[in-house]
């Protein structure tokens, strides 16, 4: 075990985010995603949720300041009449980290596109629709 580790982090996880570059991104998707036919390097995370993840990552990660957005969330498909309430909790969470943060908003099909890209899928067992999130990494300062 290390110190100020937060439990949430496996050891997977810890190891995925000390891997990644500067520009890399990571998903966290909520339970609904499609992630082994996404990507090859999913981490699971079952039983753990969305904002509990997303709180233990921000702990450790950079976002990435040289981009124009460093955090992605999937758009609500037209004719759902939805509001994504996670969407602020992750924002609450993204504030209370202390990273300076701009989201981008992307079509469903086009956010898959994107995550296909990603370093890592995280699969949560987040129950919330639309809770999927990305995230640049950025540079430790």
């Amino acid at each position: 075990m290390l110190k100020k580790i937060p439990k949430t982090i496996s050891p997977q996880l810890l190891k995925t985010l000390m891997e990644m570059g500067h520009g890399d991104e990571i998903v966290i998707a909520d339970g609904n995603f499609p992630c082994h036919s996404i990507s090859e390097n999913v981490i699971r995370a079952d039983g753990i949720s969305g904002t509990e993840i997303l709180g233990a990552i921000m702990e450790l990660f950079p976002l990435d300041t040289y981009s124009e957005q460093q955090v992605f969330l999937m758009e609500v498909v037209d004719g759902d009449d939805y509001n994504p309430e996670i969407w602020e909790d992750y924002k609450k969470i993204l504030l209370t980290s202390g990273e300076s943060f701009t989201i981008g908003y992307i079509e469903r099909f086009a956010f898959y596109e994107r995550a296909r890209k990603s370093y890592a899928v995280i699969a949560t067992g987040e129950e919330a629709l639309y809770a999927n999130i990305i995230l640049k990494k950025g540079v430790v300062k």
